[in-house]
């Protein structure tokens, strides 16, 4: 089994956040890029089939070369191959017309996308992508078995969950529960040594259609203030006559 893993170059939610250009463009001064957690989840669960299945895993992010250094942790992990698309990816649609691409032309049998990534939240790459495919998809994928050419996958679905059964070639939208937490992996030492060797192909865009532009970035409202109340009676009255929420 052939499988391309999309990976996201996406700031550590940690990071302040802030913009420059009238609020135009995102600051990435001091920001520390991180695998896209969505991502990583799938990650994990292709070294499952690696290991288990001896699947070959390749990875693929669009990005310049700031990216190289979140795909090299991904290779550390353990994936074999990386594959890297020279393009700022401005816009959702311009990155799954890319990915697809590299799909096309790798004939891969299942191809493991994060449901969204946490900086834009766009949530539309891997459907974009099992459209211009005519791919199998399933979204909000929690869990994923593959026996020859069939695959059982679990998603998320308001109020519970919801058992599909499809077929290779596939993609899916992970996301957290794909692989419990304490499954996600840390690249060791050897991994990180091992990563320098592994090839890392960096390929020319195709052509493709941004579809959207993003005009002003604009900060969520400050906090206000807190006020303490020192008894219950105190927080009752406050909630009453301030909040009128009672």
């Amino acid at each position: 089994m052939k499988i391309l893993v999309c990976i996201s170059n996406v700031p550590d939610t940690t990071s302040k956040i802030n913009f420059t250009d009238n609020d135009t463009k995102f600051d990435t001064n001091g920001v520390q890029f991180v695998i896209n957690p969505n991502d990583e989840f799938g990650l994990t669960r292709a070294m499952w089939f690696k290991e288990k299945q001896s699947a070959t895993v390749h990875i693929a992010s669009v990005g310049d070369a700031t990216v190289e250094a979140t795909m090299r942790k991904a290779l550390a992990i353990g994936a074999d191959e990386a594959i890297r698309v020279n393009a700022v990816p401005t816009d959702g649609f311009f990155v799954a017309q890319q990915l697809a691409n590299i799909v096309k032309e790798g004939a891969y049998d299942l191809v493991i996308a994060g449901r969204e990534s946490i900086d834009y939240n766009g949530g539309m790459v891997p459907g974009i992508m099992a459209s211009l495919l005519d791919m199998n998809f399933v979204n909000t994928c929690i869990s994923l078995d593959v026996d020859g050419t069939n695959a059982t996958a679990f998603r998320e679905i308001d109020g519970g969950k919801e058992k599909i059964a499809t077929s290779l070639p596939l993609i899916i939208g992970g996301q957290k529960g794909l692989v419990e937490e304490s499954d996600l992996r840390i690249p060791n030492m050897r991994g990180i040594m091992m990563a320098r060797q592994k090839k890392l192909t960096v390929i020319e865009p195709v052509d493709g259609i941004n579809a959207t532009k993003d005009t002003k970035f604009t900060k969520p409202a400050a906090k206000g203030a807190v006020k303490l109340a020192s008894s219950v009676d105190e927080l009752i009255t406050l909630l009453h006559n301030e909040a009128k929420v009672i």
